[in-house]
């Protein structure tokens, strides 16, 4: 049975209307970020938006006068396919990790989705980009505020120490415990030299916890050698 060549054309009406919506959700998913101050914002999302469905239209539609011809196969998800592999590069280019914490996950995720989405529009497929639009609005919105009530408050850091040979590693322990600083991880190594040196995980509720490590290490009962902060 030979499909109808028509189903591969489309009028410039029903174009300008998918471009519009793409314009519109990725936009608006865009502010979100942009009210954020990430890095990838407004202008990001509706060019990775607009990027996606024009590519869909094309490979929908842009070859259509091909479409009767003899040993000719259209493949719309040939180049559409495409998309979801390339946007993982400019997705990756909005994770940044700074000391232990690391940013840019969900702006990362939001492109991925936006792209999905424009995929979805260039194909004609409205139903399913609207649901995920308003979904995704639900995830960036509402879920944040719920995530700020159930993730425990706080800071974490990093903290290396190097001690000498005679140096006390309980003086490190009783130290947090009086500061209210929770020890989440603890490893301890022997140096060549009989120095030692300890790797801690930290966290606490208190916003002067580096100030408050970086005071006790100028303790002298410390016997500290050398010392890392990272937050």
């Amino acid at each position: 049975m030979t499909a109808n060549p028509a189903i591969w054309h489309i009028d410039h009406l029903e174009i300008a209307i998918r471009i519009a919506v793409a314009l519109l959700v990725g936009g608006l998913v865009g502010l979100e970020r942009e009210r954020g101050q990430h890095h990838a914002g407004l202008r990001t999302h509706i060019l990775v938006c607009l990027g996606s469905t024009l590519i869909t239209l094309i490979s929908t539609y842009g070859f259509g006068q091909f479409a009767s011809e003899p040993n000719v196969r259209m493949d719309p998800a040939r180049l559409t396919a495409q998309i979801i592999s390339g946007i993982g590069f400019l997705g990756a280019g909005t994770i940044l990790r700074t000391g232990n914490s690391i940013s840019g996950l969900t702006t990362a995720a939001s492109l991925w989705v936006v792209a999905a989405m424009g995929i979805a529009i260039g194909a004609g497929f409205y139903f399913g980009a609207i649901l995920t639009f308003v979904s995704v609005l639900v995830c960036l919105f509402v879920l944040q505020w719920v995530e700020r009530h159930i993730r425990p408050s706080g800071k974490s850091a990093v903290y290396t120490v190097t001690v000498a040979k005679e140096g006390d590693p309980g003086f490190f322990l009783n130290f947090f415990r009086d500061e209210h600083i929770k020890v989440k991880s603890f490893k301890m190594d022997m140096l060549e030299d009989g120095a030692v040196r300890m790797h801690f995980i930290l966290s606490s509720k208190h916003s002067d916890m580096k100030q408050k490590i970086s005071k006790m290490s100028l303790n002298r009962e410390a016997g500290i050698q050398h010392m890392e902060i990272g937050m």
